[in-house]
């Protein structure tokens, strides 16, 4: 058989293996990498390239040094996933670099960290004071963790005292001019929905390049042909447009009326409309 077969074979071969090992190993092996999974990963890589480019190596050997290292951080993993100490000396623990506002300078002597590398890592945190800082961490992936003082922290409407009502994840209903069932089941919508909804601003199916729809149910589409401005979704100011109207026309109704009966009923109604719109007014907006 030529060389040039027998590369492309073992490479082909290589390839497939190693991307089943990458697959078992999981997702962790390609964002965080302990001490053995980063070894293991460039000696797999190695592995491959050796058996790749030499037609005369035997692919058996390769294969099997491939398992020894695929084997190996494999069984790391399955143990530090039952014992904490073994998970701490593979992984790494997680050191404090503040804590109550202080820095901790000999912990960040100990991990090799100047103030200037402290400081551009808390910058990427958009903190640009360490004073701003509450207490701030380094984990073992190499990412620092920073918690602001309470006063430097952005409002939130649990500060305010808001209740907001659940919200589920936007669902992508449209994609490359097709209509993607299970996220419309997801939202409880069906494809009669989405028509309407087009409908409305007038444009095809086909002519959208995304659609997304939120818990709310308002559909958001970006089109192909770019120069198309379609409007923004306004189902829920005009609901509360809506009910804001039948308000005041129950205000209207009771001081034109004559009739006391009527004009209680229509009093007590109005008061009820403006409860509502007092309620459901923030969810609307």
């Amino acid at each position: 058989m030529p060389d040039w077969i027998t590369i492309i074979l073992q490479s082909l071969t290589l390839l497939v293996i190693l991307f089943f090992m990458t697959k078992w190993l999981g997702a962790k092996q390609m964002s965080q990498l302990n001490v053995f999974e980063y070894i293991s990963g460039i000696v797999l890589g190695g592995i491959v390239a050796i058996h790749t480019i030499d037609p005369n190596s035997n692919l058996i050997y390769g294969i099997l040094a491939m398992f020894v290292w695929f084997i190996v951080p494999f069984t790391v993993e399955y143990i530090s996933l039952k014992s904490k100490s073994f998970r701490n000396f593979t992984d790494g623990k997680s050191t404090v670099f503040i804590q109550d506002g202080k820095i901790m300078e000999d912990n960040l002597k100990k991990e090799g960290y100047t103030t200037d590398d402290l400081l551009e890592k808390l910058r990427d945190n958009n903190v640009f004071l360490a004073s701003d800082v509450e207490f701030a961490i380094l984990d073992p992936s190499g990412t620092v963790s920073v918690l602001p003082k309470k006063e430097n922290r952005p409002l939130t409407p649990k500060d305010l005292g808001l209740k907001l009502a659940p919200e589920k994840e936007p669902q992508t209903v449209i994609m490359d001019g097709k209509v993607l069932l299970e996220p419309l089941a997801n939202l409880n919508l069906n494809t009669n929905w989405l028509e309407t909804e087009l409908d409305k601003i007038n444009v095809s199916i086909e002519n959208v390049f995304l659609g997304q729809a939120d818990t709310n149910g308002q559909l958001t589409v970006d089109l192909y042909d770019d120069k198309i401005a379609v409007p923004s979704p306004s189902e829920l100011p005009l609901l509360l447009a809506t009910m804001k109207k039948s308000q005041a026309d129950l205000e209207l109704f009771a001081l034109a009326t004559e009739d006391e009966n009527a004009k209680q009923m229509y009093e007590k109604n109005s008061k009820k409309m403006q409860q509502a719109i007092d309620m459901a007014g923030p969810y609307l907006k």
